[in-house]
């Protein structure tokens, strides 16, 4: 085959990653597209004042350490001393890009991962050693604060609570603030009391506006009727393979390693696209789109939107923040397929 002929795509099920902890901790920083992002850079919706309130709100604690107020514990909390900053706020609004931001703008040692990958970490590394690489960092990022499993979130809450007192300083995003996280998916008392705990850390700053990527309210998934031909148009690595066969796949990797699955890669076409009928099928993808978007590769898909495969019992359910946030991802990554 000649330099100028196109690569065929290989298969996604073909890759099998591994990940131990080092390359967890390398991978703790913000996603590619957010590499340089500033809070210059950042462009406030004049019509929603709380995006420029947000971005003074990053301003300020970025501040602190230049004032000396890194290790901001007093007996008396205010807003103004909360260890933590949480932005809250719809999907689309910039509120990964506030808090990259504010990594690129605080000193060494810091870290940016999701809710997934630092619990994935500990496990890999172990709750004490895990402590011990966090403790002395000037921040810990968490993108996409999510609590679907009340283990998880006592994990993370202890975790949080021992970097808080050493001095590490906290931020986070979510769809959610922090004191409703849960709620509507685990009612038990400690469970409860453990977001409560974690509320009390944070300074919440809300983050209003439209979606950036589907501005078009009418806006869906793109779909193509010959999915080898769409990949052929992408530059660079590209795989095919049917939705089902990358379910299967997707259940024998930890959601850790999806990031891995599609280091390099391009594009990826699906075919036999379909409504989801599992929720546990349904929640894999999900983490995984979250990966996709975080590398930027595109999707090539037949069947039908991608953005319409979580059916209305399960938007209906307590996981609806996750699906809507997946479905303007999936838009947004099938947006440049022609």
């Amino acid at each position: 085959m000649s330099a100028e002929e196109p690569r065929s795509p290989g298969r996604l099920v073909d890759r099998v990653p591994t990940l131990d902890g080092l390359e967890m901790i390398a991978h703790l920083v913000p996603p590619r597209q957010f590499t340089t992002a500033t809070l210059d850079s950042y462009r406030p919706d004049r019509d929603y004042p709380s995006q420029g309130g947000a971005v003074a709100a990053i301003r300020n604690f970025v501040a602190g350490w230049n004032s000396g107020g890194g290790r901001l514990f007093s007996r008396r909390k205010t807003n103004a001393t909360l260890p933590g900053i949480y932005l809250d706020g719809g999907f689309g609004v910039g509120k990964t890009h506030l808090l990259a931001a504010l990594w690129h703008g605080a000193p060494d040692r810091k870290y940016f991962g999701t809710f997934i990958e630092y619990t994935a970490l500990v496990g890999a590394l172990g709750y004490a050693p895990a402590v011990k690489l966090f403790t002395g960092a000037s921040l810990v990022c968490i993108d996409e604060f999510e609590l679907d499993d009340p283990g998880d979130t006592r994990l993370m809450s202890r975790l949080l609570n021992e970097l808080v007192s050493s001095g590490t300083r906290i931020a986070a995003t979510s769809n959610t603030p922090p004191n409703a996280l849960g709620e509507g998916r685990f009612a038990a008392q400690d469970f409860l009391r453990e977001i409560d705990s974690l509320a009390a850390k944070f300074t919440t700053v809300r983050v209003d506006g439209l979606d950036y990527r589907r501005r078009d309210g009418e806006a869906h998934a793109v779909t193509v009727t010959d999915v080898a031909a769409g990949l052929a148009a992408i530059a660079g690595e590209t795989t095919l393979d049917r939705l089902d066969d990358v379910l299967a796949h997707l259940g024998t990797v930890h959601p850790s390693r999806y990031a891995k699955i599609v280091e390099g890669l391009s594009g990826i076409g699906l075919t036999g696209v379909h409504i989801f009928a599992s929720q546990t099928d349904a929640l894999r993808f999900v983490a995984f789109v979250d990966r996709l978007y975080d590398s930027q590769v595109l999707i090539v898909a037949e069947g039908i939107p991608l953005d319409q495969v979580f059916p209305e019992e399960m938007l209906a359910g307590g996981y609806r923040k996750k699906y809507l946030r997946a479905a303007s991802r999936l838009i947004a990554l099938t947006s440049g397929v022609d």
